[in-house]
């Protein structure tokens, strides 16, 4: 029986430059979809972009028919105006996917690189390896805007958050003892010698 994969949308907000990664997940293995930029002109006015933001994610869920959307939180900067925009544009992506019935999951950008290499202080280009190697991308693979990547590093690190062996672990465990008692097909038995 083939069992259907999981489709996840992640998004990196971003007032002139927005970028998104789409995911397939199957019990087998993670698959890359799609991965780009929406690159938004400067000289356009604030409430354009907000509208192209608003239909390239539309227009995304329209084509991959996402179960999951995930999208980059704001890191809080010392630049209100930058925050406010930046806030602006989460706002209008989450709407759209909200519009759509999606339900949405936000994550820190510290969680999203945790996730992905194990460091919540790692570097973009340290993501985008790891996600290379995740997603059996080839490792001489150039990226033009790390936007891209770090929408794909949502996407994943969603899939990760959402494993259902971590949920059970993380949320409904309280302790060794606990897990043995809940999980006594997982004990392997000492040898005695």
């Amino acid at each position: 029986m083939h069992t259907p994969s999981k489709i996840i949308l992640g998004i990196d907000p971003g007032t002139l430059v927005m970028g998104y990664g789409i995911i397939a997940v199957s019990p087998q293995k993670i698959k890359l979809l799609e991965m780009s930029i929406l690159k938004l002109n400067s000289r356009k006015d604030n409430y354009e972009r907000l509208q192209l933001i608003h239909q390239k994610v539309s227009e995304l869920i329209k084509a991959h028919k996402p179960s999951s959307f995930a999208i980059e939180a704001p890191f809080f900067g010392k630049n209100v105006q930058s925050m406010l925009k930046l806030g602006r544009a989460q706002g209008v992506a989450i709407a759209a996917a909200i519009n759509a019935g999606l339900e949405v999951f936000e994550y820190s950008p510290k969680k999203i690189k945790q996730s992905i290499t194990g460091n919540g202080n790692a570097g973009k280009e340290q993501v985008w390896q790891m996600l290379q190697r995740i997603l059996s991308i080839q490792h001489n693979t150039d990226i033009k805007y790390l936007d891209a990547s770090d929408a794909l590093a949502v996407a994943v690190c969603h899939h990760f958050q959402d494993n259902t062996l971590l949920k059970t672990a993380g949320k409904k465990l309280k302790g060794w003892e606990d897990f043995i008692a809940k999980n006594p097909d997982r004990i392997i038995a000492k040898r005695q010698s």
